[in-house]
């Protein structure tokens, strides 16, 4: 099984994301956003089963900095430039994807 798990470490919800999978000895392919950001063509992937207005954290910090609230933005190269602007954690297997915490999905993929 192949999980991965884009988020931040300072997020306690994809640090519950992580040890969810490693409590089933599964070990997740992490990538820290905050050193690493999202490809154009996972971005597109995951913008294919999440709408892309649910991918951008309107109540986050990052959101807030770059003043977005009060100017009209392309949400995918705001993703793109900055990625700190996700919600997180986004979590991958294979085309399936989640967004938050959601160990009932994770669990059907386990099971499959």
């Amino acid at each position: 099984m192949n999980i991965q798990i884009f988020g931040t470490k300072k997020c306690k919800e994809t640090a519950k994301a992580l040890r969810f999978f490693k409590e089933r000895r599964i070990e997740p392919h992490f990538v820290n956003l905050a050193e690493k950001p999202v490809s154009k063509g996972e971005l597109n992937a995951i913008a294919a089963r999440i709408p892309l207005a649910e991918l951008i954290d309107r109540d986050g910090k990052e959101y807030e900095k770059q003043n977005l609230k009060y100017i009209q933005h392309d949400i995918t190269d705001k993703l793109l430039e900055y990625p700190l602007l996700f919600r997180t954690p986004i979590v991958r297997c294979g085309q399936d994807c989640t967004i938050g915490y959601q160990p009932d999905v994770w669990m059907k993929w386990i099971a499959d």
